[in-house]
């Protein structure tokens, strides 16, 4: 089946753009001459990571659900009516064969406009705990595929994350020297890499930097990526293990590679790259939303690739206590790589691809 023309929908968050952009890096792998539309939502991550990627941003104007009575939700029906009649009309010029949905509020009116138009739609829901526009999606799709086993979406196919060329093909012993160097540690040591993702976690950031003495006099090395402006003055030492601050990390693969051991949140994106390189990790869910981050972690914690613990139990005793002994613990550590590794998916971008030319040949018909 060759795909001509492909939309796809997503936007707001990182979470929703980066496996869009992951599907279609394997769509124009495949298909060369695919004329790829990419819709987001003004003032949304897509304003930049599209078009960095080479892509162009059509829009369609964001309108959140009401969730209580307001002035906001009087005005809803007008704004959604509106929003609407734009993705009708995107639908109507760019004649996809398949409309291929993220989730986020710019989904919605593309999932309406799609059925309006008799276009199949395949959905892919990144959390555990699917967002609303997937929910509603899922009645009218070909096909829907989830990143996590359980995820509750009829009919769903669980085919994991899509990921990124960069992440899926990386080998971190291959580049663990080349990393080493490149954030000025030394090869041979436990080495720690914490990171609360591109904001940042005051309580990762606090907790480390208390038990920094803890973890030099352990012997234990650390790549702390802190978020843009939480930045802190690394403990300064003429010799022995180093503890390396930095507040944005542009090259992710080097830190991977460096990795005996992460502590992170557990947003679908960190567990799905970690679990699929099988680095072993150490989640701390965002206490606020609506307890998706916990149930990402779950398959991985469940089956011992994985540690979760709550962010009002991290402080510096805790990292004494727990991490210390763990990152320290190589035969631990290798027994967690083996578990975190049975849940990764590599194939994702692939898998989800298969379902998406499945529903252009078929017309969504099953």
């Amino acid at each position: 089946m060759t795909l001509e023309r492909v939309l796809l929908a997503g936007g707001g968050t990182a979470g929703h753009v980066l496996p869009l952009l992951a599907t279609v890096q394997e769509i124009t792998d495949r298909h060369t001459e695919a004329v790829i539309t990419v819709v987001g939502s003004p003032d949304g991550i897509e304003e930049r990571l599209v078009p960095e990627h080479g892509f162009t941003l059509s829009y369609v104007p964001k309108v959140a659900f009401p969730r209580r009575p307001n002035v906001a939700a009087l005005r809803f029906p007008a704004a959604f009516r509106g929003a609407l009649r734009q993705a009708e009309a995107l639908v109507a010029e760019r004649r996809p064969q398949v409309v291929v949905g993220f989730g986020g509020y710019v989904s919605t009116p593309i999932y309406l406009a799609a059925r309006k138009a008799g276009i199949p739609i395949v959905i892919h829901e990144q959390n555990a705990r699917p967002g609303l526009a997937n929910k509603l999606g899922v009645r009218w799709a070909a096909h829907t595929a989830t990143t996590f086993p359980g995820t509750p979406l009829a009919g769903a196919e669980v085919v994991g994350m899509p990921l990124r060329r960069e992440i899926r093909e990386l080998r971190p012993a291959m580049l663990r020297a080349e990393a080493m160097t490149y954030f000025g540690l030394e090869p041979g040591r436990p080495t720690l890499v914490i990171t609360g993702g591109s904001l940042g976690a005051a309580s990762l950031n606090e907790a480390f930097a208390a038990a920094a003495p803890a973890l030099r006099e352990a012997g234990v090395q650390v790549l702390h990526i802190t978020g843009r402006g939480k930045g802190f003055e690394a403990p300064a030492t003429a010799s022995g293990p180093r503890y390396v601050v930095e507040e944005y990390c542009d090259r992710m693969d080097l830190a991977y590679a460096v990795a005996d051991l992460v502590v992170t949140r557990s947003g679908a994106g960190m567990v799905s790259e970690l679990s699929t390189l099988a680095i072993p990790a150490i989640y701390v869910p965002l206490p606020i939303g609506n307890g998706e981050q916990r149930l990402n972690a779950k398959d991985v914690v469940e089956a011992g690739g994985a540690l979760l613990v709550d962010n009002g139990d991290v402080d510096a005793t805790w990292v004494e206590r727990v991490v210390i002994p763990l990152v320290t613990d190589a035969d631990e550590l290798a027994r967690m790589r083996a578990a975190a590794g049975s849940r990764g998916h590599a194939d994702g971008a692939a898998r989800l691809v298969d379902l998406v030319e499945d529903a252009a040949a078929t017309g969504g018909r099953a």
